[in-house]
C-alpha cells in the first residue's frame, strides 16, 4: 500500500518578520529624536509572512511619512526605506538604510 504525502507539510514554510530588539532600539532612538524636533508624531509596527514594517506619521491620520521594512529573502534579510512615492534607500544592514536620515530629509509641501 502507497503512503500519501502532502507537499505543503514538507515545503519550507516562510515565518513571519520581526524586527529584534537591537533593530528596535535603532529605529526608536531614530524616531524619539525626531518626535523632540516636532516633525513625527506616531508610529506603527506591522509584521506579516516575509516582511515587517516601521511606519512613521506627521499626523495620527494621515499616511505614513516614511517606511521602514525588513525583507527576508534568501541571501537574509534586507532593509529598505520608502517615503509616500518611491524606495529612497536599500541595503543589508538597518544601521546603513537609516543614514537617508542623517541627510536631514524634509517634506515639501507641509
Amino acid at each position: 500500500m502507497a503512503d500519501i504525502f502532502r507537499l505543503s507539510d514538507h515545503r519550507r514554510r516562510r515565518a513571519r518578520v520581526y524586527f529584534n530588539r537591537y533593530e528596535l532600539s535603532q529605529l526608536l532612538s531614530l524616531y524619539s529624536g525626531r518626535v523632540s524636533r516636532g516633525e513625527w508624531r506616531d508610529y506603527a509596527i506591522d509584521n506579516t509572512v516575509g516582511l515587517a514594517v516601521f511606519s512613521v506619521f506627521r499626523h495620527t491620520h494621515d499616511r505614513p511619512v516614511y517606511a521602514i521594512a525588513k525583507v527576508t529573502g534568501s541571501r537574509g534579510p534586507e532593509y529598505m526605506v520608502f517615503d509616500a512615492t518611491r524606495r529612497l534607500a536599500r541595503d543589508a544592514s538597518l544601521a546603513g538604510v537609516l543614514e537617508v536620515f542623517k541627510r536631514d530629509l524634509r517634506l515639501v509641501g507641509d
